[in-house]
């Protein structure tokens, strides 16, 4: 098996799998309960969050544990906007984020009257951010931009963007997820308001993510209940869960540069590879800075779903796009948005390597891939004429 589609989810890492047994097995005390193992576990729950904050660079109370990056975003935005729709109720975010953030915007659209303005992105895939100056407006209260996109890989220039915000006096959101554990994440030198992460991005466990939430921010909680994380997240925190995701955490932070240099080295030898071999191939976000471990790539007269089914039969698992919307039969937002017609766009697949992948995957994907295509070229309607 070739897995090359660490951008939906990753391998946990052994060490986070024994992290969460432990506190399965042995430390499956409820927190908030008051004797003693249980007052154990709490001091646990708050070393777990020390460690997110200073590998971070923010402070532990500003770590809100979540179920992942879905609810972070959703507790970020509509909390946001809930506790400050006083101030205005316009929110500026881009074309290319992940449904995990458009979803709940639209929802604040249609339920709540909110009025949504999406940022044009340039061809590589980078927000124009002359359109976010132009965007922002006495009514704005925040803005939603991710900080790499998880189909491109494409890295936006969030302090550039704080900066023109914070001028305006407007908070700002970034989803992380495809950040966090891939490039450096200082939260203080970012400037942030508001960082959405999910643990199983960086080899922990699912289900697990946190929320980091600028101090003295206010945003009002979602989740309603026996006032856990700090009446911001009501729920018995999931502490094994927890473990996981902060030893997960540790390691992809001590081990980043390692990892940068090997992922990167795959990454650039499948794409001079694929570019090589197969003709008329798009790159997508060439030129424009990226996370190391994510090619994407469009192929011309060829679907993704079929390439993808084809090289799944040789055991190659790669995504034709995020892994959310991977059942629809719509092309990519976010290459529909960089400029790509619809025929091309849906000619997209998306390799994405972690830690464990080796030079041996990449020759693999080589040898299976031109043939693939060149046999789905010879069928495809999409075909030159």
């Amino acid at each position: 098996m070739i897995y090359l589609d660490n951008n939906a989810t990753t391998k946990p890492a052994p060490e986070a799998i024994d992290a969460v047994l432990k506190y399965m097995n042995e430390r499956w005390f409820n927190p908030s309960s008051p004797y003693a193992p249980a007052e154990e576990a709490k001091r646990d729950l708050e070393e777990f969050r020390a460690t997110v904050a200073g590998l971070l660079s923010c402070e532990p109370e500003e770590i809100i544990f979540t179920s992942g990056g879905t609810e972070s975003d959703n507790a970020a935005i509509k909390g946001y906007a809930f506790a400050n729709m006083d101030k205005g109720k316009h929110i500026i975010t881009s074309q290319i984020e992940h449904k995990a953030v458009l979803g709940p915007l639209r929802w604040l659209e249609n339920a709540m009257g909110f009025e949504i303005t999406h940022l044009p992105v340039d061809s590589r895939g980078i927000v124009i951010l002359e359109e976010l100056e132009r965007a922002i407006r006495p009514d704005t209260i925040l803005v939603s931009v991710m900080s790499a996109n998880n189909e491109t890989g494409v890295i936006q220039p969030i302090e550039e963007i704080v900066r023109i915000a914070h001028e305006k006096g407007v908070a700002v959101h970034t989803d992380a997820v495809q950040s966090v554990g891939k490039v450096p994440v200082d939260i203080k030198s970012w400037g942030v308001d508001l960082l959405s992460a999910s643990g199983h991005k960086f080899h922990g466990p699912r289900g697990v993510g946190f929320l980091f939430k600028r101090k003295g921010l206010k945003i009002t909680a979602l989740i309603q209940g026996g006032g856990h994380e700090r009446k911001m997240r009501s729920g018995t925190e999931n502490l094994a869960g927890i473990a996981g995701m902060t030893k997960a955490l540790e390691i992809a932070v001590s081990g980043l540069h390692e990892y940068q240099a090997k992922v990167s080295a795959l990454r650039d030898a499948l794409e001079r590879g694929i570019t090589e071999r197969i003709p008329e191939v798009i790159v997508n976000g060439a030129g424009a800075p990226r996370v190391p471990n994510t090619l994407s790539v469009s192929v011309k007269y060829v679907e993704g779903e079929s390439m993808l089914l084809w090289l799944s039969d040789e055991g190659i698992y790669v995504s034709s796009g995020s892994a959310c919307t991977s059942g629809s039969l719509e092309p990519s937002h976010v290459l529909l948005a960089m400029g790509l017609d619809h025929a091309t766009a849906h000619g997209s697949l998306r390799f994405s390597f972690s830690r464990y992948n080796t030079m041996e995957d990449v020759e693999r994907v080589l040898e299976v891939l031109p043939g693939v295509v060149e046999r789905l070229r010879a069928i495809s309607p999409f075909g030159k004429k």
